[in-house]
């Protein structure tokens, strides 16, 4: 794959300054070193929150059986609109620190408000751990803000976003407060032996390798891969795509998990679903950090932005 000739050299530079701060070995590191590089790469290119965002960090009852769950709230004026946002990087690290200048800025924009999710992470907690904390959230914020909620996440977040939103139809009050979804470069468990998982196997920023680590690593341990049939693990592999809510899925084209995305978006719309597929040409997995450095980004994530307004005013602006 030409990637000298697919991203300019806005793109480079934010590749390199990541990979100052979080090499291509890093899977290779202990859990404890990755989530301290991981920590440092975020912490490198946060951007300085609004003066009109407000935050709150609260606990929530988990599950029966489990510990609380950790949130934070951002809000900016009375917002009538909640945004439950859960983080990226690939179950293993992550967490409200790491992404807290995109739900900032989200709620500024927006004018919604926006809950973060601290879920458990990998490989100390196994699947469902991480579904567990989202939909605890998830019933938090339908029972204490009611109607009005957008699903949003990046990567290993829309991942759980989009498993929230299969789990909903078995909850009628909170499939009913679902507007939307806004789903970024999301893993769903497609075919890694097809399509852009072998095109983009050796991309910048994510390889289908490390794709393959991350899946393996929140696996309940002595399951097989069959296990992947559970929807609240990978989406993809669930045999009903109706009545979801209206979906915006954003994908990078030079990214491994980007046919995911297009898949997701042909299972909802074959099922009778809205749903729409925007994949950005030149960008590479983990591109919301570039947003105010790269003007490809810079581009997407405004158009991230108004999905997210157009879903929680209850327009659907792509037929």
């Amino acid at each position: 794959m030409d990637y000298e000739r697919l991203i300019d050299e806005e793109t480079w530079a934010f590749i390199r300054k990541t990979g100052e701060c979080y090499p291509e070995d890093a899977v290779a590191q202990s859990i404890a070193e990755q989530r301290a590089l991981y920590d440092e790469m975020a912490r490198a290119f946060l951007a300085v929150r609004s003066a009109l965002v407000e935050t709150e960090d609260r606990q929530i009852s988990g599950a029966p059986g489990n510990p609380d769950v950790s949130l934070r709230i951002y809000s900016a004026g009375d917002p009538t609109r909640t945004v439950l946002f859960c983080h990226g990087g690939g179950f293993v690290v992550g967490g409200l620190e790491s992404h807290d200048d995109v739900c900032a800025e989200i709620c500024a924009q927006t004018g919604y408000r926006v809950v973060a999710v601290d879920y458990r992470l990998a490989p100390e907690h196994q699947h469902p751990a991480m579904y567990d904390d989202a939909w605890q959230a998830l019933s938090w914020v339908v029972t204490t803000y009611g109607e009005g909620v957008v699903l949003m996440g990046d990567s290993a977040g829309a991942n759980l976003c989009a498993a929230l939103a299969h789990g909903a139809r078995g909850e009628a009050t909170v499939q009913a407060a679902l507007m939307g979804q806004v789903l970024i470069y999301g893993a769903f468990g497609g075919d890694v032996n097809a399509g852009s998982y072998l095109e983009h196997a050796q991309a910048p920023m994510l390889t289908r390798d490390e794709v393959l680590f991350y899946q393996d690593i929140r696996r309940p341990k002595g399951s097989s891969p069959s296990a992947e049939a559970d929807p609240s693990y990978a989406p993809l592999q669930d045999s009903d795509f109706s009545h979801l809510p209206p979906t915006v899925l954003v994908s990078a084209d030079c990214d491994p998990v980007r046919d995911d995305s297009r898949d997701y978006r042909d299972r909802v719309l074959a099922a009778g679903g809205k749903a729409y597929w925007i994949n950005e040409p030149g960008l590479v997995h983990g591109y919301l950090r570039a947003r105010h450095t790269v003007g490809r980004a810079r581009d997407s994530f405004e158009r991230i932005s108004a999905a997210v307004e157009a879903l929680g005013q209850g327009l659907w602006p792509y037929d």
